[in-house]
Formats: C-alpha cells, structure tokens, sequence
C-alpha cells in the first residue's frame, strides 16, 4: 500500500467535491499533457478511487504516481459518456489508454454504379459515397482476389480503367477469348450488361447459389457445342466459387438469413496479454475475422467496461459496413450501454449469444484462445520485446513510446534529422518529424546539431518513455550528454551493426552495461528497434530527395490559390502518395495527411476530385 503525498491529498479533496453523475475525467501531468481518459457513472465515486489509500495494481500505482492534476466533463448518460470518452482519446491518444490499433489493409470489391459499364473492383482503401456499392472487408482465407478475377471473366465484364475503356477503338484480346463483352466498341449493350453484373454480384448479396446455376449453364451448352476447353474452364471457376460459398459453412455455421449482418464479438483474458476476436458476417457471408489484442495490466477499470470501450473506438473508427446485430458476451446491462452510445455511429441490436448465435460466438472464442496461444507460445508478441526492454533499462514500467533520430549530412552540406515514432511496437506516422539543420561555419558538429534537433524536439512535451539513436557508444553518449542541458533522465540506447565470424550482428548500446545486448536473443525487440532505425534511414532519404528537388519539380498543385512558397515546401515535405493515392482521402483524412489548415485542405481535394 503507497502512501498518499501531498499532491495526492489535495487531488482527493477535489474528487471528493465532485458530481455523482455520469461524465468523463481527465488525468494529467505537472505540464498538463493528458495520460488516462476514463468514463464513469458516478465520477465521484470512480475519482475518489484513484487516490484512495486502499490497494491498487501495480500499473494504477504508477499511473496515480505521475497525476498531478484533473478535469472532468458532465454527460446525461453513461452511453454519452462512453462516446465523449472515445472522442476524447483521439484528440489526445493518452499513454496510459489502451488505443485501438488495426495495421492490416483489408480488400474490398467496389462497384461504382455511376459509371455507364460498371466493373468489379479490387481496393485496400475504400471512400463511400454515393453510387457506390461496397462489400467487404473479406479479412482472411476467403482467396477473394482470385474470385474477383474469376467473376470478371466467367460474366464477361470490363476489366480496364475508364481511360481504356473510353478511348478503345477495337476489341481486346479478351473479348476473343471469351472473357469480355467488348461493351467498349458496342458488342454489349447497356441493358444486358447491367444483367451481367447483376448475376455476378449475387455471389456478394448472400445468393451466390443463382451465380452458379448461370455457369453451370454455360459449361453444359459449351460442352454440346464441343467448346470442351471453354467449358473445362468454366469448370474450374465453379469450383473455386463453390470454395468461397462453402467458406461460411466450415465451422457449421448456420444463418437463417441470407441478407444477416452480423458482427460476433469475443474476448479471452490470459495472464499477460487480453485477446479479442470479431467475426463478421455480411450477406449471409463468413467474410473472415480480425484479431486485436493488449496487455492485461493496461487495464485500469472493470474488464468489461475497458472491452466496450475498445470496441466503440473500432466502431467508431471503422470504414467497413456496419452490422444490424452484434453479439457479445457481456453482461445484459453493459450491452444496453454498448447499444445506446452506437446510436450516434448507426443502429444495431447488441445482445447475448443465446441458441441461435451459441455456434458462432464458440468459434469467435476459440479464436481468441488460439490465436493467444499460438502467439504467446511462438515468444511473438511486441509486448514480450517491450518488457525485455523495460528489463535492460531497469525502468518502473514498460515503455509504450519509443523514438528514433538519424542525423545525416549528404554530399557534406544540407544537415538533416529525422524522428521516428513507434507506440506499443507500432509506426505512429503522423508523429514522424524531420529537420533541417543549420549548416554549421566549422563544418561538422555532430554534439552541435543533435543539440539543435533536442532543443526543437523537447520544447514540444508529449516526450517518449526511451531514446533511441542509430549509432553506437559515443553516439549514445553523446545523446545523453546532450539531455543534460535539459535536465532530462529519459534514459537513451543505440543500435549499431557489427561484423562477426558468422556475419552481421544488431546490438543494443546500452549505458552502464559493460556489453551490447545482442537483440537476435530477442526476436520482438530486434523487429522493433531494427524497424525504428531501418525507418529513420528511409524517412531521411526520402526527405532529402523531396529537399533536392523541391525547387526544380513541377506538382500539381502548383499554382493553386493559396499555396505559396512556404505552403508548398511544407507539402513536398509530406508528399509521399501519388496523386490517385490521394485521391481516395477524404478531406479530413488529406488536412490530417499534409498537416495543412482546412482551408488548405478544402482547395487540394477540389483539385484532386477534378
């Protein structure tokens, strides 16, 4: 049991004042920065808590520790409490929240209807909006790139990009091969094109069955016409789509419904780590699942509670289509609460498994377990690589923001400095920063411009819980030589390669320790630490030519009203996609991408959508 400091005493005072209505607080630091967000029925009752001398987990111990002042906010419900939370971690990401993190890029098949012939498309990134029909995301073992390309061919449908098909003046070589209508050059007319499509869009809108009764029919009349190989081929498209259809009856699963939209939500609690799995079903479906996963002792409130909050934030976060009915295996109460605070996202029955769902919500579970002990049992997990970290370094806790710096001088001028940022194992990109060093009259000043990129980088708080700085003993001492003049004890390590008998080595330069620590001990730290300094190479390279360049190159958005000087340095600098890339942002996504005032913002997506 810790014993409570002055601080503690007076911020238990003003828990003691507070409301005992629903709300949401926030926890933070001397200079203000927001580490825990938290929601509460009754705030006074839930505040009160944190600074009480009665027992608390280790990881509420240290994040109490660190507390030195906070805010709350009324709602008039839980459910609006639970939504104003989720908006709240955004704004902030508070380090000692459990965030909400999905790295995969999930494919999609996406019909534009305005389009006059429209095809079946193949996309990791999807902006809805009108007049465009979406299905997915087929998540896993659904081998939906090769159905894709099979109902293409086997229906006959346009398979080129607009300009193609726009500017044709003959038919392809497919239409010869039978696997395009040539709708072009007016082979196929409008009204029996739209047929086309339609009979191969069954096989995504739960009746996959007619689909196949179409091909079966046109293998049967190919082989009374002796066209044996057009119909052996046929053959073989059906029974790679009968694979796909068959994939949502493979655990015996069974749906009442083709159209049934639903999502099965599961957890499974082990002593290191929590599992989650969502399966999702659309159309009568089996799309496939996803995995999410987070250390237990992240947990500062009831389990249930942090798991609803979690997956309000996928929700709330989500660009898939959204289910009519979930399944949890939460208490009723907490369902009521998930379903209410829903509302603002779309509308869904949350509910209990019963018999009808018992089938499903067992193969959700069980992948959570296995997926855990597949993970856990292989040492793969980063929060394994994190602890060996927290180890090394003797640090209270383990750390969840790492950064990175590689100073780079090319053809012996231009200075610059590059910082990376990783959160829990993970790039947090929008934080990446890069800096132009001032070129120094002596030449180079390694202690003088590492100088320079600290004094920029620590006047902007929000600092990591380790340094890292790609070099090795008198780099890192000179790192720290340099946190000095800051009065800062975030400790600092480095990476160097060193040549051995058997090859390369990655050691971790660590101060104090007569020996690096050879990280292919540790594979879930190596990937880290190895990721962070092989990303701060590229993110230099990638600057540095944008740098070179930037005054000769021609953009297009050149000339554009308000885009001056400053202003479009500032976009070379992000400039990273091509254009088409950009083009699927939204306008907020492309304000967040760039970094630009929405005004800004507002006259690139007018000019990308031309």
């Amino acid at each position: 049991m810790s014993k409570s400091g002055p601080i503690q005493e007076k911020l238990l005072d003003k828990a003691k004042t507070l409301p005992r209505k629903p709300g949401c607080y926030l926890m933070k630091r001397k200079n203000g920065q927001v580490i825990y967000v938290g929601k509460a029925k009754d705030l006074k009752a839930r505040v009160t808590t944190y600074f009480t001398q009665s027992t608390k987990a280790p990881k509420t111990e240290i994040l109490v520790s660190h507390i030195k002042e906070f805010e709350f906010l009324l709602t008039e419900t839980e459910a609006e409490a639970l939504v104003l939370e989720n908006n709240l971690i955004k704004k902030y990401s508070p380090k000692y929240n459990v965030l909400m993190k999905d790295d995969k890029s999930y494919p999609y098949v996406v019909i534009n209807h305005k389009e006059e012939f429209p095809r079946l498309e193949y996309k990791r990134r999807v902006v809805r909006k009108k007049g465009t029909e979406v299905f997915g995301p087929f998540v896993w073992g659904s081998n939906i790139s090769e159905v894709l390309r099979i109902m293409t061919k086997s229906f006959q449908l346009r398979d080129c990009n607009l300009r193609e098909f726009k500017s044709r003046k003959e038919p392809c070589l497919l239409y010869q091969i039978k696997q395009c209508s040539a709708p072009c050059v007016g082979k196929r007319n409008l009204e029996d094109y739209q047929g086309d499509l339609s009979d191969a869009l069954n096989l995504f809108r739960g009746k996959g069955t007619k689909s196949l009764r179409i091909l079966k029919s046109r293998m049967n009349k190919a082989a009374e016409k002796e066209e044996f190989e057009y119909a052996a081929q046929i053959r073989d498209y059906i029974t790679i789509l009968e694979e796909f259809l068959d994939f949502s009856k493979q655990k015996n699963v069974e749906l009442n419904s083709p159209d049934a939209n639903i999502d099965i939500l599961a957890f499974h609690p082990g002593k290191i780590e929590i599992d989650m799995a969502i399966y999702m079903i659309r159309n009568g479906i089996l799309l496939g699942h996803k995995d999410f996963h987070f250390p237990t002792v992240e947990c500062h409130d009831e389990l249930e509670e942090e798991l609803i909050g979690f997956f309000f934030q996928y929700y709330s976060n989500s660009h898939d289509s959204f289910p009519d009915n979930i399944i949890t295996p939460f208490e009723p109460s907490n369902n009521k609460l998930f379903e209410e605070a829903l509302e603002g996202i779309f509308k869904a029955k949350v509910q209990a498994p019963g018999k009808k769902y018992e089938g499903l919500a067992k193969l959700a579970n069980d992948q959570a377990v296995e997926h855990q002990r597949v993970r856990t049992t292989n040492q793969d997990s980063i929060y394994n690589g994190l602890n060996k970290l927290k180890d090394l370094l003797s640090l209270k806790e383990r750390p969840v923001l790492l950064e990175c710096y590689d100073v780079a001088i090319f053809q012996g001028s231009s200075p610059t400095a590059s910082q990376i940022v990783f959160r829990d194992g993970k790039a947090v990109k929008k934080d990446y920063r890069h800096y132009n060093l001032k070129e120094l009259p002596e030449g180079n000043n390694d202690f003088a411009m590492m100088k320079e990129v600290l004094s920029r980088r620590m006047d902007n708080g929000n600092l990591p819980d380790i340094f890292i700085v790609d070099g090795g003993k008198g780099q890192v001492s000179m790192f720290q030589e340099v946190l000095k003049d800051f009065e800062s004890t975030i400790p600092v390590v480095g990476i160097a390669k060193a040549k051995t008998a058997k090859g390369t080595e990655e050691r971790l330069i660590i101060p104090g320790r007569a020996n690096p620590y050879i990280l292919t001990k540790n594979p879930p730290l190596m990937r880290i630490i190895v990721s962070m300094r092989d990303e701060a190479h590229r993110f230099s390279r990638i600057l540095h030519h944008k740098g070179e360049k930037k005054k000769t190159l021609n953009t297009w958005f050149d000339g554009l009203p308000g885009i001056g000087p400053k202003t479009r340095a500032k976009l070379l600098i992000k400039l990273d996609k091509s254009k088409d890339e950009l083009r699927e942002l939204s306008l907020l996504e492309l304000q967040s991408y760039f970094e630009v005032s929405e005004k800004v913002a507002k006259v690139l997506y007018k000019e990308l959508k031309n």
